[in-house]
């Protein structure tokens, strides 16, 4: 999808969007205008964010195609200009219309340039399609809207949609990764794809298997040793504050490409969905993608744990016990519980490279996070209440909304060991605050830490404000407006 803004549209347009407060509409086009009057109690269109109402209006022997797109009754946010974007480009995406133009110019927003830049990105993210496999569309199927011009939005239109963009960028990443089947991604696939990211400035570090094992990683290993796919542990880091030195926030993500379940296999119903198990590092490249595009002016390292889960006789058994990075001992009572073995070995190398004072981790945990959610939030665990609320507000902010869930010495003894430090599981009650518990027991003292469980969010069943079915790109957003927030502000 090709955006862009401009004083006046093209003298052959055929198709216009009017973004509309409530029912007043402008007097930009009176021919449009006078039939939306008549219009809007037929359609029961009364304005609200993202509710469209279609027009054809007589022209020159012709029609033109007007839509009137509502962005709320009260006074409109970038929220609201973002489901209208996002509706506009819903209804017209395969409706066998080129290109459209939303005219802001008869618009009494005090802000245009701000609400022209959300239109777009709204319209560019709900179009986001991955039609890469799909060999046998029908032609009403095809995508066939590929440019959307933004009239009216003043000058700074342009500016202020560049931020968004490198946003879109990074939620476009995020969502590729998460839907390629695993025979496509795969922990050196994953490390291929995201090669790209030095273009934007990022410094990108890997390590294979014989880098791991000298640097004492036998948790994260464990989990891999099973498959024919080597482990990596891919390294991001965006440095734009200009300063060498200061430590940086840590961005940890679990990369399970594919998750069997390992010994402890899962049942087969449902198991190709385990292709998205490596959201958690899927966000934290993409959300990477995002600071560096932008030019953020924080210090931040991204950390993708990427390992395949299979089984097979080289694989680790229910009841071995091995040694982690940090050298303490987990006995491993179930190998489908392996992405808080990818997880710890991650932070602790982290820890010890980087001394960031925050971490944050993010994963596709746990099947109590959906249990206990649904599909409405991510779960938030954190060990410094001012970092949970900071995280908090950010998915608010954001619209990747977070819920918080509490820790404490009673969950921790749960996972205690009668023969290592500990256990990979505790019982099934409160098992995504035990996962938790388990992570927790491998950040250093001092370190501010929350843990992401976002089992629920990167894969959508059907179509969402700013997604279509498939891949969301949860996490990009929220850790994009955390950034902001608590690191640049």
């Amino acid at each position: 999808m090709q955006v862009r803004f401009a004083d006046t549209g093209p003298a052959d347009v055929t198709t216009v969007a009017y973004p509309v407060t409530g029912t007043g509409f402008p007097s930009t086009d009176p021919a449009a205008a006078a039939l939306a009057t008549g219009s809007a109690a037929a359609q029961r269109f009364e304005g609200e964010a993202g509710s469209v109402m279609d027009l054809f209006v007589p022209i020159d022997g012709g029609a033109r195609h007007v839509l009137f797109v509502g962005i709320g009754k009260a006074a409109p946010s970038p929220a609201n200009h973002e489901k209208a974007g996002s509706a506009l480009a819903a209804r017209l995406l395969t409706s066998g219309e080129t290109r459209l133009v939303i005219d802001l110019t008869d618009s009494t927003l005090e802000d245009k340039a701000s609400a022209a830049a959300h239109l777009a990105f709204g319209a560019v993210m709900r179009s986001w399609r991955y039609d890469k496999y799909r060999t046998k569309l029908s032609a009403t199927a095809k995508p066939t809207l590929a440019e959307i011009i933004i009239i009216g939005g003043g000058a700074g239109a342009a500016d202020a949609y560049a931020p968004l963009a490198a946003l879109a960028d990074g939620l476009s990443l995020t969502r590729e990764l998460v839907t390629e089947p695993a025979n496509i991604i795969y922990p050196e696939s994953f490390v291929a794809r995201c090669r790209g990211l030095a273009d934007l400035g990022i410094e990108i570090t890997v390590l294979g298997e014989a880098e791991m094992a000298a640097a004492g990683m036998g948790s994260l290993l464990s989990v891999s040793q099973g498959s024919a796919r080597e482990a990596q542990l891919l390294v991001l880091h965006w440095n734009g504050t200009g300063e060498a030195g200061t430590p940086p926030l840590a961005l940890v993500g679990k990369g399970v490409t594919f998750d069997t379940g390992g010994i402890s296999i899962k049942p087969a119903a449902g198991m190709e969905d385990m292709k998205w198990d490596m959201g958690g590092a899927g966000a934290v490249a993409g959300a990477m993608a995002a600071l560096a595009g932008r030019k953020a002016k924080a210090n931040v390292v991204g950390i993708c744990g990427l390992v395949e889960n299979m089984p097979s006789g080289t694989a680790t058994r229910p009841g071995d016990v091995v040694t982690s990075m940090s050298g303490q001992t987990i006995e491993v009572i179930n190998t489908d519980a392996e992405g808080r073995l990818v997880l710890c070995d991650a932070i602790t190398w982290v820890q010890k490279q980087y001394s960031p004072k925050t971490i944050v981790d993010l994963a596709t945990l746990t099947g109590a996070m959906i249990v206990a959610l649904g599909h409405e939030h991510g779960g938030l665990f954190a060990n410094d209440d001012t970092l949970a609320e900071q995280l908090l507000a950010a998915g608010t902010t954001s619209g990747d909304s977070l819920w918080r869930f509490p820790l404490g010495d009673a969950y921790d003894k749960l996972i205690d060991s009668p023969i290592a430090d500990m256990k990979n599981v505790g019982p099934r009650p409160g098992g995504s605050i035990t996962a938790a518990q388990f992570i927790k027991r491998f950040v250093d003292e001092g370190v501010r830490w929350a843990h992401l469980d976002i089992a629920g969010m990167v894969w959508a069943a059907k179509p969402g404000t700013l997604h279509d079915k498939g891949a969301t790109g949860y996490g990009v957003r929220l850790i994009d407006q955390f950034v902001r927030d608590a690191f640049e502000g």
